[in-house]
């Protein structure tokens, strides 16, 4: 059929099922994002308050992330997913429970946000390495796919949690959340995934065998460094989010759910653009070029005071930061031995996830005291300065990339 031939990743059995389950799990999992996103700001009128639900909920990534991706190189990769499956179903109906009766209060949100930031902790980079060793030699495009059903649900997902927040209120979001879970986790256990090998040798050397790879790999630094630096200036836009669009826009949960769709349309889109693509080459300068669309986007959002100027600014801002992230998983993914991709995985979630906590936290202290807008615009301006620093080395990046790999890449790229 031709559109196995244009998605060659869904040959696959493991990945049909694989996608299956996330395209209903990740929706149910926005929505509950911009819920309760909403109901702390309601409950406290707070944007400190604000950047410490977006703290809690990835600071676990941030302390757990390597030692995550150094279990998921040693242990089933499935099984860890499962287990952190079927606790996100335990958060998300708990989180349910006490906001349908009306006993909900900010510091219970807080304690069940961490918890799940704990478990997707060990998620990550279980899933990723997962979904890199059931793809084989389509793992590039599976990767792009599966950018392109995260945003894809990113887009769906706060739409419908917008208007479910206003009509129903937020205790259904996270209901609908926990029923969701239910597609993956069965897709999961019905996978036919090969036994892991065995690792011999101690925990410790091996996560620090994954350390010393990333350190000693020039491409890694380069990228992973990238990926903090915007995930600490630019990435805590979400948690400030709400304070946009009630305070500067003076809008409802509505706009919120309406912004945050406007970012996942953005984002969708450079996950099919990365999905009609074939290799690895020329993903390098795709990484560039959005990064500079991330942070250009968020200086037209700070600056905007139109709702629809600040939704065409997060379609940008979508596209640009999914663009980036999706180059650079695809990137460490596709040049990092396969035993080392857990590894590896654990260090792209710690810089990633885990470095957007601390941003969040110092975002929302700075909003109370400075304003979300000029926030946001001094995280635009960081993030510019990295992205030109960037476009600098990234030739030099690419002939050491082209020494190293000469086989993954055609005679003619230069």
């Amino acid at each position: 059929m031709r559109w196995l031939s244009a998605v060659p990743a869904l040959r696959h059995r493991n990945l049909r099922l694989f996608f299956a389950g996330q395209c209903i799990s990740l929706v149910g999992t926005w929505m509950q994002s911009v819920a309760q996103g909403w109901l702390v700001y309601r409950l406290t009128g707070s944007t400190a308050m604000l950047g410490l639900l977006g703290f809690l909920a990835q600071v676990p990534v941030f302390l757990f992330g390597i030692l995550a991706g150094s279990l998921a190189d040693r242990y089933p990769r499935r099984r860890i997913v499962l287990f952190t499956q079927v606790n996100a179903v335990l958060q998300a109906t708990v989180l349910a429970a006490v906001t349908l009766t009306g006993v909900v209060r900010p510091w219970m949100l807080l304690v069940l946000v961490c918890l799940l930031g704990l478990s997707n902790a060990f998620e990550i980079p279980a899933r990723q390495a997962l979904l890199g060793e059931i793809a084989g030699e389509d793992m590039p495009n599976a990767l792009a796919l599966n950018s392109s059903v995260v945003n894809g649900a990113r887009a769906v997902g706060p739409a419908l949690a917008g208007w479910a927040v206003a009509t129903l209120g937020e205790g259904v979001c996270f209901a609908l959340n926990a029923v969701s879970f239910a597609g993956t986790i069965w897709a999961l256990a019905v996978m036919d995934v090969p036994p892991a090998r065995p690792h011999h040798g101690s925990r410790r050397g091996h996560l620090l065998e994954g350390i010393a790879y990333a350190g000693r790999t020039q491409h890694v630094r380069a990228l992973l460094a990238l990926l903090a630096v915007t995930s600490f200036f630019g990435l805590p836009y979400l948690s400030l989010l709400p304070a946009f669009a009630k305070d500067v826009l003076g809008g409802d949960a509505r706009l919120l759910g309406t912004l945050q769709a406007c970012a996942g349309v953005g984002a969708l889109a450079a996950g099919v653009s990365l999905l009609l693509r074939t290799g690895l080459r020329g993903l390098g300068r795709r990484v560039a070029y959005g990064t500079t669309a991330l942070g250009l986007g968020l200086a037209v959002l700070a600056l905007s005071r139109r709702p629809a100027l600040s939704c065409a600014a997060l379609v940008l801002v979508g596209f640009g930061f999914l663009t980036q992230a999706a180059g650079t998983m695809t990137l460490l993914q596709g040049l990092a031995p396969s035993e080392m991709r857990g590894r590896v995985m654990g260090l792209f979630s710690t810089l990633f996830i885990g470095t957007t906590p601390f941003g969040a936290l110092a975002g929302g202290i700075a909003a109370a005291r400075f304003g979300v807008a000029g926030v946001l615009l001094v995280g635009a301006l960081v993030v510019l300065a990295a992205s030109a620093t960037f476009h600098v080395f990234l030739p030099r990046l690419r002939r050491t990339v082209l020494a190293q790999y000469p086989t993954l890449f055609p005679p003619q790229v230069t």
